[in-house]
């Protein structure tokens, strides 16, 4: 065969596999796609398809997470230059995989970092806080909504931790490795935390805004995804809150604790301070978990590991059951949470169930539930395979609606390979929770550890 023809030949081959992973969905079933990948190898796999949307798909100047990508190149909202900053910092630790995983080297990785570092220092903040949204063109905000004008405390402390955790990997590196630490320590010691809660009030709020002030008007109470805000505002060498604002703010003067069952399995924490809902959407087991160990973690309100690992054993539960009889839901098809939904983008867990499943609720949940995470993986890669594309699986599907699009957000492919990398190594827990300030926060606000000396001078 000459090369004329080789060329034509891989040409063909490739359209095929395209055609084949564009089809929809509920076609799979004709012929699956026969990967006998062995479960490391899928692991690594959609590590670093996942991975990619965060290396290969970053907005190109600042180097920061697109806040979506749609591979239809569809944006309703004229929004493709949106960057993400809580999203950017679960980027920032999938990067960290990526070099553990042997996708980019040391050196690229600190490459992208700077580029990120030095965009965050000239991007809009707001008493140290950056917004939800960056401009990666500009580095000015992007409202995420009417009056959200301003910081967003909650986003910032997603990026922190991300941050904090390429700090630890590069504090012992060379000169320029060590210059870089030294700007992140900057960047983190410029957040003013105890700004947040509103002249002095016992309790964090999410935003504030120059032109709108408190006009959102959201402090942060009872069990969520924000614990890590908490942490890392008590943490703060320089801007920190005190206990009382954990105690009374968070965890409700002990009002956060439940006693209740749901599946069997202890609730631990109130899910919700407004709402009767039993169970909250599985990002909430994810978000602050990223780099926060709840392996061992305790305080005077829960355990965390049990409280994590039975909320994901509860969405599976959930599943099997079936209450609402959507079809296809099952052992190997599991796992609600906030996504792009049939009409924008929805929450969904057991109480607000619409059909919709998300992948990464599953797949972000493989420490605390490894069986039955991976057969949603294989699910997904041997019988659903065109639910599958550049950057691993899409955002999110209905088989009973017969809906898919061909897009991602951030905050829901990011989780994906840092946890993955978590159950398989520990490596991006270890990393933040060697961090002394961190380990400050967390004596400060009572946490105590078996895995973890939490004593910040050793």
């Amino acid at each position: 065969m000459n090369v004329t023809k080789k060329i034509l030949v891989l040409i063909t081959t490739l359209l095929i596999v395209y055609i084949s992973t564009s089809c929809n969905f509920n076609k799979t079933s004709d012929k699956k796609t026969n990967i006998s990948l062995q479960d490391e190898d899928l692991l690594t796999l959609v590590q670093q398809q996942t991975f990619n949307y965060f290396w290969e798909g970053a907005e190109p100047n600042s180097g920061m997470s697109s806040e979506r990508i749609h591979m239809d190149n569809i944006y309703p909202s004229n929004d493709k230059n949106i960057v993400t900053t809580g999203g950017t910092g679960f980027g920032l630790m999938a990067i960290l995989v990526g070099i553990k995983r042997g996708f980019i080297t040391r050196e690229e990785a600190f490459n992208r970092f700077v580029k990120i570092t030095n965009f965050l220092e000239k991007a809009d903040r707001f008493h140290g806080a950056w917004p939800h949204w960056l401009n990666g063109e500009t580095g000015k905000i992007k409202p995420f909504s009417k009056k959200d004008t301003g910081g967003d405390l909650v986003e910032t402390a997603f990026l922190v931790q991300g941050l904090l955790t390429v700090a630890e990997y590069y504090k012992d590196g060379n000169k320029q490795e060590k210059e870089l630490v030294t700007k992140i320590d900057k960047l983190w010691r410029e957040v003013e935390w105890n700004w947040y809660t509103k002249n002095g009030e016992n309790v964090l709020y999410w935003h504030w805004s120059p032109t709108d002030e408190w006009d959102m008007n959201f402090p942060v109470g009872g069990y969520n995804e924000c614990l890590i805000m908490y942490i890392l505002a008590a943490a703060s060498p320089t801007y920190p809150i005190t206990k009382d604002v954990y105690e009374k703010g968070w965890a409700l003067n002990g009002k956060i604790v439940s006693n209740e069952k749901y599946y069997g399995e202890d609730l631990i924490l109130n899910y919700f301070e407004h709402d009767n809902d039993k169970i909250g959407p599985l990002f909430w087991a994810h978000y602050s978990y990223l780099g926060l160990n709840p392996q061992g973690l305790s305080d005077q309100y829960a355990d965390y590991w049990k409280l994590t690992q039975n909320q994901a054993k509860i969405h599976y539960k959930y599943a099997i059951d079936n209450p609402e009889k959507h079809h296809g839901y099952g052992e190997n098809l599991w796992g609600l949470t906030s996504s792009y939904s049939m009409k924008g983008y929805a929450g969904h867990r057991p109480g607000k169930d619409l059909g919709v499943i998300a992948p990464t609720a599953a797949l972000s949940s493989f420490p605390y539930t490894p069986e039955e995470s991976m057969k949603m993986l294989k699910y997904l890669y041997q019988d659903a395979d065109s639910l599958i594309g550049k950057y691993g699986p899409y955002d999110a599907f209905s088989i009973e609606h017969k809906w898919f699009l061909p897009r991602y957000l951030a905050i829901d492919q990011g989780p994906i390979p840092v946890m993955i990398e978590n159950y398989r190594t520990g490596l991006i827990w270890n990393l933040f929770m060697q961090n002394t300030d961190v380990k400050i926060g967390l004596n400060k606000l009572g946490f105590s550890s078996t895995k973890y000396n939490l004593n910040s001078n050793e």
